[in-house]
């Protein structure tokens, strides 16, 4: 591990060195994202495209399962490492590897078992139920896969490989994005077909983790042999794991319940929303990546008890992190017709697409406060802060926004939920950072 990066290097150069890997890594997953929704949009099946929407929020659940440790993991080692505890990092990586195996296999189980249900409670209707059930059927088989893949990609970054973590993402990303137009349209697979090459682009970045544990990392491990856990650092992975979760959990609640609100208004709507979800990643990966990227860097300055550098990478993060959401927000509202366009040219979807798009512009820089006081709270194991957020944005406060915008506002209260949603959270984010005093140390 490259100590100079974490503790001396100037702050912009170790920050983009560690984030730099990691928005990357994003920018390939969300051309895998937009790939996939495209060749599903061409098949022109409006009932197709929305049970895949309906059926999205199970990925996303499983990236969330994944984050417990994978997120949690790296925020004990990152700490540990910080306080020169090398042998108990390598432990606790040892658990949070075969611990996802062991999740993923358990998660696949229930969930098949619970099918039907499941897919009614996500508002699969009679047009929608066989695209949205292909869909979930391979993404659910996949779940091992998909959830022990988030373990390593985030613990590798702890010792410094960031550019190994973002290969890995990026070999599993371009072999969904090869697999797509041949599963979806060549062989005629449709929803199926997605899900099949999401799971097999899944089982690639694990072969390379695999590969890059046993052959290059000296401070982490997949070897069980001698391995030993306490209950209180399996409660340490959980205290910022479970909230982690809770963040992309939250997401999935929050597809789930635009989904629903949307669907009294037609399947037109919820395929625009689906496509507008895609294109609305832009955002939040670019977002998630400088924010999350930074999290070793945070973790190990904050175990160290470095107060002066601590304060630095924060100053740095919520400058640079805000004024890139600015930017952003700015192109993807002036590009949002041709946007939605490139996934589905269809007038109708477009005209409602458009403004679903430009709502969720709205709140996007106080997404990035959000995002970086979230991060720092899981690098700092500040296990209440971190449940408090990741309840909020698309979780608590969404529900509440949304069912009172709705009836309000009525269809308009709905698109503009997760704005208000997200301004509402920012607000909770300062109160929070400011009663938990993260830098005084």
């Amino acid at each position: 591990m490259q100590n100079d990066l974490f503790e001396k290097a100037p702050v912009h150069k170790a920050y983009f060195k560690f984030a730099l890997p990691v928005v990357f890594s994003m920018v390939i997953s969300l051309v895998y994202n937009m790939v996939d929704t495209y060749f599903i949009a061409q098949t022109g099946n409006t009932n197709l495209v929305a049970g895949v929407s309906i059926g999205a929020p199970v990925f996303t659940l499983m990236i969330a399962l994944g984050d417990i440790f994978g997120l949690g993991g790296s925020s004990v080692i990152s700490r540990l490492f910080g306080q020169k505890l090398d042998d108990d990092g390598k432990r606790l990586s040892v658990f949070c590897f075969y611990a996802a195996i062991l999740c993923g296999i358990v998660v696949a189980a229930v969930m098949l078992l619970f099918r039907q249900p499941i897919l009614h409670l996500l508002g699969a209707n009679g047009e929608t139920m066989v695209y949205a059930s292909e869909y979930y059927t391979y993404i659910v088989l996949g779940a091992p896969f998909i959830i022990v893949a988030l373990t390593p990609s985030n613990l590798l970054r702890t010792e410094g490989f960031a550019t190994a973590s973002m290969t890995g993402t990026i070999l599993g990303s371009v072999v969904n994005i090869i697999l797509d137009p041949i599963f979806i349209s060549a062989l005629g697979l449709g929803a199926a077909g997605a899900a099949i090459a999401t799971v097999l682009g899944n089982v690639c970045t694990d072969l390379f983790f695999v590969w890059f544990l046993l052959a290059k990392s000296q401070r982490l491990s997949v070897n069980p042999v001698g391995f030993h856990i306490t209950f209180a650092e399996v409660g340490q992975i959980f205290a910022i794991g479970i909230p982690a979760c809770i963040t992309n959990l939250m997401q999935s609640i929050g597809m789930t319940l635009m989904n629903r609100y949307l669907l009294p208004y037609g399947n037109d709507r919820v395929a625009a929303m689906g496509i507008v979800m895609k294109v609305n990643l832009i955002a939040v990966l670019i977002l998630v990546g400088f924010a999350f990227g930074a999290q070793p860097l945070i973790g190990y300055n904050y175990g160290a008890k470095n107060k002066v550098r601590l304060k630095e990478i924060l100053r740095f993060c919520y400058g640079f992190e805000c004024s890139m959401a600015a930017v952003i927000a700015v192109i993807l509202s002036l590009a949002a017709p041709a946007m939605i366009g490139l996934f589905m040219p269809d007038a109708s979807i477009i005209a409602l697409g458009v403004p679903m798009l430009r709502m969720q512009q709205i709140g996007m820089v106080f997404v990035a406060v959000v995002l970086v006081t979230t991060c720092t709270f899981q690098s700092a194991g500040k296990a209440v802060g971190a449940f408090l957020l990741s309840v909020s944005r698309q979780g608590v406060i969404f529900a509440i926004v949304i069912i009172l915008a709705s009836r309000i506002i009525g269809y308009y209260g709905v698109l503009l939920a997760q704005a208000v949603s997200d301004i509402l959270t920012a607000v909770l984010a300062v109160c929070l950072f400011w009663k938990e005093k993260i830098t005084d140390l």
